[in-house]
């Protein structure tokens, strides 16, 4: 907004439009009628007497006075300001407060950015009046007025059954809320219920009239609407007849999101692809129907309900389609992943809320090989359990990660992995620089070495590690790796990662999530093992320190100890809970 024109000036441009033009004289705009709505009449009354305090300018002298944005476009044009004073109807608070701000400029007010909110508070008054009219009864319907614009849909229906609102408005009336203790004030706290209620329900009824015409928009649209069962009989009224015109005010609502789903990236993804192929086709859901077998109302809850399609709808699809091998080879791959989600969400719901180490011990395989290490207990179907973890003495390097926020479990998988090697009959090298319940291991049979401190010495870790073979193997086990990324011991720590497989060693290691940075070589060289274990995961990156990517249904819920998922390097995410 430009501030170079003093309130003089001002005074003379809404004289003139430009030198040398016919001189207009300035007179009050006249003003709406709003006698059955008292808070809009005295904002509007208000607002037109600070354009008299500031000299009745014009509407393209306040147009010029806002200014433009930054791509030259006017922020309000001339026909806004009038609108804004004419009109009876409540004026965009965004348009209401630039225009005020220009007028009290002008007109010399003391407290410009008082005034803006003195008009804030009348405004406010009137969306609470707005509430509670359209709330205690149906808004009446609304002659336009000759130079309104009128919708083309409202043509459409002038012939077609009207709905009866003001029964379905007395029904809303007669409902009581929902749970809750009754409201000190029933008539308001129902009046609010309704209000909302009856919104959506006209907005629903609106989109239903628009969409009358394109069939399969309206069934998708619909679709949307039966995700809530309280409005599923709406939806099927509005798709047996076209509904007439509803009057809604703004109103949020979460009634029609669709549950989570831990396939959720998946689905989006396969629904998307599926949807370019059959835009490509400008097929229809009907089309889909014709030609694949499958209903198109499967195929459009398929897509409003973020569900998995069939397998075999896919492919007959994709036969209909003539698709290439490889967009066919990338559906169903879209679907296997969408589907292993799925069943990996089942097999966490059966995990138990925790189990023993002994009792996960007792199910190991006793062919299991010595480097073999108790990670965690996942489920295998028909609700069994089963007991999961890396063979160190196999796979693309000697290490595994155990990766996870402050609080998730970390130390407490660690010791289980330890104790699990110790039984086997591995030796170990514990490493601690913080305090963790691994030190608690140090006096146990086959601990070779145990370092407490903040920093490791190169020919300390070396001499522990010298004993080391493939008949006798040692397997480091590092808690808070973050801060030994750069002790003395890295080259001893990025050898062992290097040539371990040869000489019997291996590393398992904990760290933040938020702390592991891989700017170390040894670091570095542990992600290559593409394995370990993630605990209740806030970060997308974790996934790399384990060689997998994580998506929506893996990261950012509660962080809940020892529970977490485990990749042993096939690319299968299992969900675990960790023995203690």
């Amino acid at each position: 907004m430009s501030a170079g024109t003093d309130a003089h000036g001002l005074q003379e441009l809404t004289q003139n439009h430009q030198k040398g033009a016919e001189t207009v004289v300035a007179q009050p705009w006249k003003r709406p009628g709003l006698d059955d709505q008292p808070d809009l009449k005295k904002l509007n009354d208000e607002l037109h007497d600070l354009r008299l305090e500031a000299g009745l300018p014009s509407a393209r002298t306040i147009r010029d006075r806002v200014g433009k944005d930054a791509q030259d476009y006017w922020i309000v044009n001339h026909q806004a300001v009038l609108d804004t004073f004419q009109k009876p109807d409540r004026p965009p608070r965004g348009r209401l407060e630039v225009i005020v701000r220009v007028l009290a400029e002008v007109g010399g007010h003391n407290d410009v950015d008082g005034e803006v909110d003195r008009f804030k508070d009348l405004w406010k008054q009137v969306v609470r009046e707005t509430v509670a009219q359209a709330s205690v009864q149906p808004p009446a319907d609304r002659t336009p007025a000759d130079n309104d614009d009128v919708s083309d849909t409202a043509d459409h229906s002038e012939d077609l059954p009207k709905q009866d609102t003001k029964d379905s408005s007395r029904r809303a009336t007669e409902e009581p809320p929902v749970g809750g203790e009754a409201p000190s004030n029933p008539d308001r706290a129902s009046a609010q219920f309704n209000y909302a209620e009856e919104s959506l329900k006209a907005l629903i009824l609106n989109a239903a009239q628009a969409l009358w015409y394109d069939k399969d928009a309206l069934r998708v649209f619909l679709g949307v609407v039966r995700r809530s069962e309280g409005f599923a009989k709406l939806a099927d009224a509005a798709e047996e007849r076209r509904p007439a015109n509803a009057t809604f005010y703004g109103v949020k609502s979460r009634e029609f999101e669709v549950p989570y789903s831990p396939a959720r990236l998946e689905l989006v993804t396969l629904h998307r692809r599926l949807d370019e192929h059959r835009s490509k086709r400008k097929w229809s859901f009907t089309d889909m129907e014709k030609q694949t077998g499958v209903s198109a109302g499967a195929w459009i809850r398929w897509y409003t309900h973020d569900e998995l399609p069939e397998r075999e709808a896919l492919v007959a699809f994709s036969h209909m389609a003539g698709l290439q091998m490889e967009d066919h080879v990338l559906l169903l791959g879209l679907w296997d992943a969408a589907r292993a989600a799925l069943e990996a969400q089942e097999r966490s719901d059966v995990l138990p809320s925790s189990i023993s180490f002994d009792e996960a011990w007792a199910m190991r395989d006793p062919a299991a090989p010595r480097m073999w290490a108790l990670t965690g207990v996942g489920g295998v179907g028909d609700g069994n359990l089963a007991v999961h973890g890396p063979d160190l003495a196999s796979g693309t390097a000697p290490a595994f990660v155990v990766a996870g926020p402050s609080g998730s479990g970390r130390s407490t998988a660690l010791v289980t992995i330890a104790r699990s090697l110790l039984a086997s009959g591995a030796q170990l090298v514990l490493a601690a620089p913080k305090p963790s319940p691994l030190r608690e291991l140090a006096d146990q049979d086959g601990v070779v070495a145990c370092f407490v401190q903040d920093g490791i010495g190169h020919d300390e870790l070396e001499e522990a590690l010298s004993e080391a073979s493939a008949e006798q193997p040692i397997v480091v086990v590092m808690d808070d790796a973050q801060v030994l990324d750069e002790c003395d011991a890295r080259r001893v720590l990025r050898n062992l990662l290097k040539h371990g497989f040869d000489e019997g060693a291996a590393l398992v290691l904990a760290g933040d999530e938020d702390k592991l940075r891989p700017y170390y070589p040894w670091l570095d060289r542990a992600k290559r093992a593409h394995r370990g274990l993630l605990l209740s995961p806030q970060q997308r990156h974790a996934g790399d320190w384990i060689g997998i990517k994580t998506g929506d249904s893996v990261v950012g819920n509660p962080i809940t100890p020892g529970r977490g998922w485990l990749h042993l390097g096939d690319g299968n995410l299992m969900a675990v809970i960790v023995p203690c």
